[in-house]
């Protein structure tokens, strides 16, 4: 039986007056799959990712997310999807309780799903005797457990994550994948970007940008094949030598 695609992109283009940043590009994902997006400074990641979440239009080209199209229905994707990235987007000055309930309510879950939602929350991740501790105060580690919490917490069909595990200990990395493994379990589908090449290991699918195009795009047992790699830092490290722009 076939999954849902979730993401389908066709010939997505996005241009700076005379650079392309993001070149042609076309792929799909499944509901439930966890998709690497990987590629270099400067190869195009960021902006693709950021046309998928409805944030910048493209130049040409289209793009389906959770069924809604980038162009003319950027607000439904928003509300359908979830976004985490390097920097959290927590607010440092709430509880963890509020920080909650903030999301809760940007992304429209009734007030008391919120509630009940809060306490299983709180519950399945130990943190039930700092339901009013103020986010500031909690160890790194804690703080990107519970942005992931909240960045799923109106159950999206889609998780963006830019970069989460970026300053954090290889424990509590690991830690934050065992999440992402138990939200696609859910059927929450996670695109993610990293540095980590280890990270990218732990994908069902893995896409290489260089400059602005997808050079590679499988598992990774496949690419590792493919370019007769040991790892896919060794993947990496010969599709990244190719590239030949700053980019954006």
């Amino acid at each position: 039986m076939q999954k849902e695609k979730v993401i389908i992109v066709e010939n997505l283009t996005k241009r700076f007056g005379q650079f392309v940043a993001v070149d042609n590009i076309s792929f799909e994902v499944e509901r439930g799959e966890i998709f690497g997006f990987l590629g270099a400074n400067g190869a195009g990641k960021t902006t693709a990712m950021r046309m998928l979440c409805g944030l910048s239009i493209p130049t040409s080209g289209k793009g389906l997310v959770a069924g809604y199209d980038i162009h003319r229905q950027a607000e439904m994707v928003k509300r359908s999807i979830g976004y985490m990235s390097q920097k959290f987007a927590l607010y440092e000055d709430l509880t963890v309780a509020e920080n909650i309930w903030v999301y809760g309510g940007i992304y429209g879950v009734p007030q008391k799903e919120i509630a009940k939602r809060t306490d299983e929350l709180l519950q399945k991740l130990g943190f039930e005797s700092k339901r009013n501790a103020l986010v500031k105060s909690l160890p790194l580690g804690w703080k990107q457990k519970l942005a992931f919490s909240v960045a799923i917490f109106h159950r999206p069909k889609i998780v963006f994550l830019d970069e989460p595990t970026g300053g954090v200990d290889p424990v509590t990395r690991r830690q934050f994948w065992e999440m992402i493994y138990d939200a696609a379990d859910q059927g929450i589908t996670a695109f993610v970007t990293t540095h980590y090449m280890d990270e990218a290991e732990y994908c069902n699918r893995v896409s290489i940008m260089v400059d602005g195009r997808i050079d590679a795009l499988d598992s990774p047992q496949n690419l590792k094949k493919q370019f007769n790699a040991q790892d896919m830092d060794g993947v990496f490290q010969q599709l990244a030598r190719k590239a030949n722009s700053n980019g954006y």
